[in-house]
């Protein structure tokens, strides 16, 4: 992700100073550090930077190249107020669920009580965040059935599933655009959708329009804590060659590390 002519971030720089600044770092880099920090600073972050993010955003691949995304960028503190009263109040539900169904199998209980409690903080702290941002989509229109030839009239139905099954393919690459580009210029972010269980609220409070979706809200900010490893299970417990349960040969060469 190295961008020329952008002197890498030193480690005391301002706030301003970062707005023409970035990371250089490589992408391999940035996909392995991008952690879900969830603890932002209250500086503001600087609306170059968030431009360039916005054009990283649009470089993702989208269904039928339709780009129908939009970005909604809210820094107005009233706002992120509103947001994040919405945000809190979908949570609750979220942390009901989650206590419900316990720790995951890979998690330890270390582990499970850092991602509750680290959750908590970004529950009850969504307004707070400098920057709020909310990746959008318009719905897809498909023709009319009687403008198809037969074959397709026949299974409608089956093509009005297969366009809501696929939706998220045309926004959520964008997302993970904006999670390494936000990476790289040294800023902490991560796909939230809880919101989305009070979607009509947040529609309302940032005037989207009816045709359109948000598919997740993101807080962006410079982290209080530090970038560091992201731990997942490794290879060799979720890749198949051929066929399911059939083990990829490559798992074995490459290093387990253990979650977090």
């Amino acid at each position: 992700m190295r961008q020329h002519g952008c002197p890498a971030l030193s480690g005391n720089a301002t706030a301003r100073e970062r707005g023409v600044q970035v990371t250089e770092i490589s992408l391999f880099e940035a996909m392995y550090s991008a952690r879900a920090l969830r603890r932002l600073k209250p500086d503001p972050v600087p609306e170059a930077l968030l431009t360039k993010v916005l054009d990283a955003a649009i470089r993702a691949p989208s269904a039928g190249n339709a780009q129908s995304w939009s970005f909604v960028v809210v820094r107005d503190g009233r706002q992120r107020a509103r947001l994040g009263a919405i945000y809190r109040k979908a949570s609750a539900i979220a942390s009901a669920v989650y206590v419900q169904r316990g720790r995951l199998a890979h998690m330890s209980d270390d582990q499970y009580r850092r991602f509750m409690s680290s959750g908590a903080h970004l529950w009850d702290h969504m307004g707070e965040a400098p920057v709020l941002l909310v990746p959008c989509m318009q719905r897809p229109q498909l023709p009319p059935s009687d403008c198809l030839p037969p074959e397709v009239q026949a299974r409608y139905d089956q093509e009005l599933a297969y366009a809501e099954r696929i939706r998220g393919a045309s926004i959520y690459p964008a997302v993970q655009n904006i999670i390494l580009a936000c990476r790289a210029f040294g800023l902490a972010t991560l796909i939230t959708t809880n919101h989305i269980r009070y979607e009509t609220e947040v529609k309302a409070v940032l005037g989207i329009p009816p045709e359109v979706d948000t598919y997740a809200l993101m807080p962006i900010g410079y982290p209080e804590g530090k970038f560091g490893p992201v731990a997942r299970r490794p290879v060799v417990e979720v890749a198949y060659a051929d066929r399911w349960a059939g083990r990829w040969p490559g798992a074995h060469t490459m290093e387990q590390a253990s979650i977090e």
